[in-house]
């Protein structure tokens, strides 16, 4: 059940995802034996990663509250890009980019850079593709990415971000390794997750994801954590480098 708390559009979201349920195209089936299944829980998807379960991926259809008004001062994404330290020439990766929320605030920034805007939903693509024609925001390549590999080439990318994303990637552990094959030697992943330590964040368990769950799973992975940082009024932002 949803907790009462002055986050009000965001326990709105929860309810949204729900009843939004899965949007993309089946993945293939698990051979890699590193996940367990079980019956799905009312959010989740019935597969589970480091003891968690993954939960449901918030559809096409929730588009519109991803650029709502309030997320300004919900969520501070100037904080967030602050906290980033984006240089003029970055290439930087944005998975699971959704309507280019980001982008729109990221691509000024990156002159002499990239984004690369992927997503698993082709719907969320074309908004993508209608974002990279406008002149601010030209520097945006959007990318229709794989339930199972974010379709980068290889040491192409200097920061990987994703924002209230991982928890429901389906197959979290191969998408890591393309994520890990993406990025260039010493290059950073960025993980944004509501606070699951913090009860008076009101989005569902399964959307929220804990700091130590989010090392556990990095750490099978060639990747350094660097830094937590907490600027942000209901997210972590956990940093890695690739070694």
């Amino acid at each position: 059940m949803l907790r009462k708390s002055r986050i009000g559009p965001i326990a709105i979201c929860a309810l949204a995802i729900g009843l939004i349920g899965l949007a993309v195209p089946r993945a293939r089936a698990d051979e890699s034996g590193e996940y367990r299944f079980a019956p799905a829980t009312r959010d989740g998807i019935g597969k589970f990663y480091h003891g968690r379960e993954i939960a449901q991926l918030m559809g096409f259809d929730g588009a519109p509250w991803l650029d709502r008004v309030s997320r300004e001062q919900e969520e501070r994404p100037d904080l967030l890009i602050e906290e980033l330290h984006l240089d003029a020439a970055m290439t930087v990766a944005d998975i699971g980019a959704g309507s280019g929320y980001l982008e729109r605030r990221m691509a000024p920034l990156l002159p002499h850079g990239k984004i690369d805007a992927v997503d698993v939903q082709p719907e969320m693509v074309e908004l993508l593709k209608e974002l990279a024609l406008q002149p601010a925001t030209r520097n945006v390549v959007p990318i229709l990415g794989g339930v199972d590999d974010v379709r980068l080439p290889p040491d192409s990318v200097d920061l990987v971000v994703m924002v209230d994303v991982y928890h429901e990637l389906a197959f979290p552990a191969e998408i890591l390794r393309s994520v890990v094959r993406a990025l260039k030697p010493g290059g950073r992943l960025v993980l944004v997750e509501y606070r699951a330590e913090d009860p008076a964040v009101a989005i569902k368990p399964l959307h929220k994801m804990s700091v130590a769950q989010i090392r556990r799973e990095m750490s099978s992975f060639p990747l350094v954590w660097e830094k937590t940082s907490e600027r942000l009024p209901v997210q972590h932002m956990v940093f890695f480098r690739k070694l």
